[in-house]
């Protein structure tokens, strides 16, 4: 900004306090003019003090100036009355002291000036350096918020980390119960499947029996027919029907008892492998939360123990997951106790 502009400035200023202090309009014009000619060496006209004033009309500020200067050349004329004193002497004695005020007005003028350089220099040096001062508070302001964003990403990805790990752990505590009731069911299907073995083997000595039974009476019935050849054919063709009949439902029992244990065989397989899978997916569980830990630690470290308000963030997820489940996340999850399945024996 230059001196010309500074200049305005404060005349705008001071001119708006006049019309506060003197409100009649001449009295105004008049002030105006000396503030203009004595504080700012501004020769006043009638144009710029209607400018500045804007009160009246154009003869107003006309008419003040010329009083104005009427009333200045004879401030500056300057009398020596002495009797001693010729008029031609006092004349010039008159003239002399004038010619010395208005040095020591210019002198007045010159030293004032001179102050007015040093103080706008002083002012525009201390501009500068409250300008570089708002520049380092500026900068120290952007890296404090640079800071404060980071450290809050940090919190955030902290809580988003201990979200994932407690879902982690809740779908390990899962597939843990799932494997469980696997291994369960397995269990059961080997003891059903032990159980098919032992009543096959009970159905089977039974039809062993029976075979050795009508073995038995077949032998009996060849005896009779040895003595009653023609009158027991008839008998013993019946008798062999019969043979063949109970040998029929023996193999078709044999057979059936073998494709129902085959069955149970292929399903106990099918199981341990879903056992398998679930196991590899519990492993690979557990190797993503191993590493969610580690970077969970590493980001504490990070961001230090020093905010109280990183500590109080970071509990408060696994507070409200504790609240929502009703129990601790260390707590042992209690396993469920599948349902007894069983086989219908045929």
């Amino acid at each position: 900004m230059s001196d010309d502009t500074l200049d305005e400035v404060r005349i705008t200023a001071e001119i708006e306090r006049l019309k506060s202090e003197f409100p009649k309009t001449r009295e105004l014009y008049r002030e105006v003019c000396a503030l203009l000619f004595f504080r700012f060496g501004v020769t006043p006209t009638a144009n710029r003090l209607y400018q500045l004033v804007r009160r009246g009309s154009m003869g107003t500020p006309t008419a003040v100036l010329s009083e104005f200067w009427a009333e200045l050349r004879e401030k500056s004329r300057v009398r020596i009355e002495h009797a001693d004193l010729p008029e031609e002497l006092q004349g010039a004695a008159g003239e002399l002291v004038a010619a010395l005020w208005t040095r020591a007005t210019a002198a007045a003028q010159d030293a004032l000036e001179a102050l007015r350089v040093e103080v706008e220099q002083a002012r525009q040096a201390a501009e500068a350096s409250v300008t570089a001062m708002q520049g380092d508070l500026a900068r120290t302001e952007t890296a404090l918020e640079q800071r404060t964003s980071a450290l809050l990403a940090a919190q955030v990805r902290i809580q988003e980390l201990e979200q994932a790990q407690a879902a982690a752990v809740a779908t390990r505590n899962a597939l843990e119960r799932e494997v469980e009731r696997l291994q369960q069911d397995g269990r059961e299907r080997d003891a059903a499947l032990a159980q098919a073995r032992a009543d096959f083997a009970v159905e089977l000595d039974k039809l062993r029996a029976g075979a050795e039974l009508a073995e038995t009476r077949l032998q009996a019935a060849e005896k009779r027919a040895l003595l009653e050849i023609e009158r027991e054919r008839s008998a013993n063709v019946r008798l062999q029907r019969d043979v063949e009949a109970s040998s029929k439902r023996a193999t078709r029992a044999e057979e059936s008892a073998r494709a129902e244990i085959q069955s149970l065989q292929g399903q106990l397989g099918d199981l341990r492998h879903q056992a398998g899978m679930q196991e590899g997916r519990l492993e690979t569980l557990r190797a993503a939360h191993a590493a969610q830990a580690l970077e969970l630690d590493a980001l504490r470290k990070k961001t230090g123990e020093g905010s109280g308000a990183g500590k109080a963030a970071g509990a408060a997820p696994a507070q409200r997951v504790q609240r929502r489940t009703g129990r601790s996340a260390d707590a042992p999850a209690k396993p469920l106790r599948p349902a007894r399945k069983t086989i219908t024996r045929k």
